[in-house]
């Protein structure tokens, strides 16, 4: 580890030197913006600051990381940090110094950034509940976390044509999207044994694809065998010309279904052949009690785990972003009670697990005044404009507008659901496969170019259905407050959630958005 570790420190110095000619204007923004995200560095809007992506794997962030990154936010004046949709940290605001200051000091402390972004496997996705949720197979943390080791030990050495996502639920109810990944990876027991449903060449983004449905169970001992024919397929077969088709899902559709499987055995029979990935992690299927004895109810913010008497706390500060001052309180919180770990959801949540019934009280307490509550509070926000290159609108702003909205008008959001939003068609909120989304984007009207956003509604994932929202239309940002306060209003007046409410009055509900699109 320590050579590794070496090698990746060696890197740094050619890296500052170059965000250094990239300030100096001696470097375009493409050129840099091709070297960095692969060190998990991205230049912010403007081109003078930075942001770094710490690759928490899995979301899991020890104890020792939690102080770590305390440590970061007092040196560099970090005023908050943002939990991503991908199940890591991002620290905003920073000089090129600093992200490469960083970098180095979280090698030393085996906390990597490395293919944070840029064309490289990506931080893999873990569902939040893995090991304590309720009617799961097993837990499959272990499982992720092996993959995330054998992706970051190659993680220089793979020349992909762009980046490559890969997830692991241990449920039905597909908590880390497996079934929309380029390999999804989904707990299951056959005949009393361990293994693994494979979903393959999914995504999001533009002209986005659920997951094709590998036919066969595999065992638990050969998952890098899998990874790494999925590699292989995506390296071989893969668009390196045109970015905009160069993800896995695209593979299938330009050489049809059938071949595509057909390729993927070869190589996984290649893999099998001349590498030896076998995979020993123990498996203890996971048990759900008949019945249990919690005395907290469950809430939007407070979860009982399968094992009674044993609670997790969620805390999801607005948009994602959450204050150093509260960051440090949950890291005391953590050391008092010597708590292993903090988990980062796909939803810009942090779950705090394996608490007893006084502690989760406490730390309820400690939280209070960050925590959004109801569903839409918890709505899903990318970082969006003024702060991502990538950006047209601001996403974030929008998730505040609807709450001013609805807090002025005194309407309950009691019926709404989390709403995930994305200043792009990037996918970065995974606006397609919830209730509701919206992706932003510039629009003419009139005479005028408007900040807008599509709109799309009716995205579900599971094992049973995973199905793509379909998009209603577009609408200009301004009104898109307005749109929800009406919503709501009719789904209170129904007493019916939003689901339900488009399952069973759909004409109602076009009639509320139709004078909204443009």
């Amino acid at each position: 580890m320590n050579s590794y570790n070496e090698m990746l420190k060696s890197e740094i110095s050619s890296f500052r030197e170059l965000g250094h000619k990239f300030l100096n204007k001696e470097v375009s923004v493409g050129d840099f913006k091709g070297a960095s995200g692969g060190m998990g560095v991205y230049a912010q809007r403007g081109g003078q600051n930075f942001m770094i992506r710490l690759r928490t794997p899995s979301g899991i962030i020890p104890l020792k990381h939690m102080k770590l990154i305390s440590f970061f936010t007092d040196k560099y004046n970090i005023k908050q940090l943002h939990l991503t949709t991908r199940q890591a940290v991002q620290l905003h605001d920073l000089g090129i110094d600093d992200v490469c200051d960083i970098m180095e000091t979280s090698i030393d402390n085996s906390l990597y950034t490395r293919g944070g972004g840029g064309n490289f496997p990506r931080n893999v996705s873990l569902s939040i509940m893995s090991g304590v949720e309720k009617n799961e197979y097993f837990d499959v943390t272990p499982f992720a976390l092996k993959t995330g080791e054998y992706l970051m030990s190659q993680i220089t050495t793979y020349k992909l044509p762009r980046k490559l996502k890969i997830a692991f639920s241990s449920a039905d109810n597909d908590n880390a999207n497996a079934t929309l990944n380029d390999l999804g990876f989904m707990a299951a027991v056959e005949n009393g044994k361990p293994c693994f449903r494979l979903f393959i060449a999914g995504g999001l983004g533009s002209n986005p694809g659920v997951s094709l449905h590998y036919d066969k169970l595999i065992e638990t001992k050969d998952i890098l065998y899998h990874v790494e024919a999925m590699t292989q397929l995506f390296i071989a077969e893969g668009d390196y010309k045109n970015k905009a088709k160069a993800r896995t899902r695209y593979i299938p559709r330009r050489m049809g279904t059938e071949a595509f499987f057909e390729c993927y055995e070869k190589h996984l029979a290649k893999v099998k052949e001349e590498r030896n990935l076998d995979v020993n992690i123990p498996v203890i299927l996971s048990e759900t009690l008949s019945s249990y004895s919690h005395k907290l109810p469950e809430t939007s913010c407070l979860l009982h785990q399968r094992q009674d008497n044993l609670y997790t706390v969620i805390i999801h500060p607005l948009n994602g972003q959450l204050p150093k001052k509260d960051f440090e309180n949950i890291t005391a919180f953590m050391e008092k009670y010597n708590l292993e770990e903090a988990r980062i959801s796909m939803n810009e949540d942090m779950y705090i697990r394996n608490l007893i019934e006084e502690q989760a009280q406490e730390l309820l307490e400690i939280t209070e005044d960050i925590r959004m509550k109801s569903k839409l509070e918890q709505s899903v926000s990318c970082i969006g404009v003024p702060t991502c290159q990538m950006g047209i609108e601001q996403s974030q702003k929008l998730v505040c507008d609807i709450l001013k909205y609805l807090k002025e008008n005194n309407t309950s959001d009691k019926y709404l659901p989390s709403i995930h939003i994305s200043g792009c068609q990037n996918s970065c909120s995974r606006h397609q496969i919830n209730e509701i989304g919206f992706a932003g984007g510039k629009r003419k009207v009139g005479d005028n170019l408007e900040d807008v956003f599509d709109l799309y509604v009716g995205g579900i994932f599971s094992r049973e259905k995973t199905e793509l929202g379909r998009k209603i239309g577009t609408i200009i940002m301004r009104d898109i407050p307005k749109f929800i306060n009406d919503l709501a209003l009719e789904l209170n007046k129904n007493e019916m959630n939003f689901r339900k409410y488009l399952s069973e009055k759909e004409n109602d509900f076009n009639e509320i958005v139709k004078p909204y699109l443009i």
